[in-house]
């Protein structure tokens, strides 16, 4: 899940990382979505990962546009979802997000604390 604010108002939405690289998420976006506008006025996100027995992962960061055209070649040449919807690397509705970690927290199935993770 991926956290934005709307103003004051915070919106949670499930995403799918398009790569990863440590602590460091990649997530693709439409330039049509809430979430662009969202993360335009206020680039500070949260990511939460939660698996099927209910470990959590919390990624706090700031979300930032990719430019670099050979990363997201490298994107777009691992993603067929990425491919079969947008058809070309070129559509403009197309954004990459590089979600850089500020703060990383786990927390084991309802223990109730979280455990600060070293950011690198």
């Amino acid at each position: 899940m991926l956290a934005t604010l709307d103003g004051d108002q915070p919106r949670v939405r499930p995403v799918s990382p398009v790569r990863t690289d440590g602590f460091t998420v990649y997530v693709a976006n439409l330039k049509s979505y809430g979430k662009t506008g969202e993360i335009e006025k206020n680039s500070h996100v949260e990511l939460c990962y939660m698996d099927e027995d209910h470990n959590q992962v919390r990624i706090t960061g700031e979300a930032t546009i990719v430019t670099d055209r050979n990363l997201l070649q490298e994107i777009w040449t691992t993603n067929r979802l990425l491919q079969h919807y947008l058809g070309s690397i070129d559509n403009p509705e197309l954004i990459v997000y590089k979600i850089t970690p500020s703060r990383v927290r786990f927390m084991l199935e309802w223990a109730l604390k979280y455990y600060e993770v070293p950011v690198q």
